[in-house]
């Protein structure tokens, strides 16, 4: 008899879980099912502004405009969630320094990424920048990254490479 196999959770976290981090969640989601990965995907937020917002309308718009549909409602990451998931992917490096304050124990430090670390088409780009503030270009530029990255983090869960 086979053993169970373990399903691979991945949580994306950007500081109001209305832009970057459902974006990747979609991405991500799209990518695995393309590929016929069983994972457990979401997102939340560092911040409690926007819980149980849809995504902001300019990134919802740029999803679709890039066959996406980002329809995540938002919620609040929690110490919870660092038991729930094997992966916990930052945005930039503010939210991993938020989300090493919320992470109480080694084990759960130890799950923290940059979502930045995993991309191979734009080096020397250290982070996914919150195009919150921006136009559609810093959107369409956003969502280029997390494509980059998703990627990538695709190909190793498939290669059975470390993350």
């Amino acid at each position: 008899m086979d053993k169970p196999t373990h399903k691979l959770s991945l949580l994306f976290i950007c500081l109001g879980n209305i832009c970057r981090s459902p974006a990747a969640d979609g991405v991500m989601r799209k990518l695995a099912e393309k590929e016929g990965l069983d994972l457990t995907i979401d997102s939340a937020a560092i911040g409690s502004w926007h819980i149980g917002s849809l995504p902001d309308s300019r990134m919802r718009a740029c999803g679709r405009r890039h066959g996406y549909d980002f329809s995540h409602r938002a919620r609040q990451v929690s110490p919870a969630d660092f038991e729930r998931f094997d992966l916990v992917f930052g945005m930039d490096e503010q939210n991993l320094a938020d989300l090493r304050r919320l992470a109480s124990t080694p084990e759960a430090k130890a799950k923290i990424r940059l979502m930045a670390d995993f991309l191979t088409d734009h080096p020397g780009q250290n982070s996914i920048p919150d195009p919150y503030y921006g136009d559609e270009a810093d959107f369409e530029f956003a969502l280029e990254l997390i494509e980059d990255a998703a990627r990538h983090i695709v190909k190793r869960i498939k290669q059975r490479k470390e993350l």
